[in-house]
């Protein structure tokens, strides 16, 4: 570790107790994250990283959040858990088109959790190293005007900023419909700078190409011209974590 990291470290650690809370339990791997997306200020990682622990234990209380608690939302089979890329990112996919605005925001609000968390998870060798990344596929062919949800868009990437920081390798968007673009527009304002970053509108056969070497054809579903078989993310089982 580079010695102004270890020190931004250790200064966060002393920031974080200043605000009434520990960092204990909780590795160099995952208070980087904070660093990182707070610009390596210790400070404001500090307030970050205190922040995401009361979030986690209103939102989660339990720890995770179970299927019983969003079935309407796993109904539709919208969301696709693929294995790893080939840099180890576990990629998921969603099928925008089999997705309507959520009439019950708190349970749509528990389901980006538990697909993100679950999403993650699926990275995991026998425990959490704290460093896991993912790719996310936003499919929008299909989609009509009922589909539309920028409500729905704006919350899921504003938990990957405030409470999943530097969880997020790649998005690519596919199909984007020009009657969408408008859309993006609304929801892309409300995105950092890092985040818009990481965000690939497939448009042409370069950025298919960059989309399909980044995942790579063994984990890319058939139908956008990999090898694997798509699987509904209530469909993955996870192997017991070595806690």
């Amino acid at each position: 570790m580079e010695k102004n990291q270890e020190i931004a470290l250790t200064q966060m650690r002393k920031s974080v107790e200043k605000l009434g809370s520990s960092t204990e339990g909780y590795g160099e791997p995952t208070l980087t994250r904070f660093l990182i997306a707070r610009s390596m200020d210790p400070d404001k990682a500090a307030k970050m990283f205190v922040q995401w622990l009361k979030w986690r234990a209103a939102m989660v209380p339990n720890g995770f959040i179970s299927e019983s608690e969003v079935q309407d939302e796993l109904e539709p089979r919208k969301i696709y858990l693929q294995s790893l890329s080939k840099d180890g990112y576990p990629v998921m996919v969603v099928k925008a088109s089999k997705h309507f605005p959520s009439k019950d925001q708190v349970q749509f609000k528990k389901f980006v959790v538990h697909l993100l968390d679950k999403t993650i998870a699926s990275s995991f060798k026998d425990r959490e190293i704290g460093n896991e990344k993912l790719i996310g596929i936003l499919d929008l062919q299909h989609i009509t005007y009922r589909n539309i949800d920028a409500r729905g868009l704006i919350t899921g990437f504003q938990f990957l900023q405030a409470y999943y920081p530097e969880r997020l390798a790649k998005c690519f968007i596919l199909h984007m419909p020009r009657f969408f673009v408008s859309v993006w527009r609304l929801v892309s304002g409300f995105l950092e700078k890092a985040t818009l970053e990481k965000i690939v509108i497939v448009t042409n056969e370069d950025e298919r190409q960059y989309f399909m070497n980044e995942v790579g054809e063994e984990v890319l579903p058939e139908e956008y011209g990999g090898k694997a078989k798509q699987v509904a993310l209530q469909d993955v089982e996870l192997a017991p974590l070595d806690r």
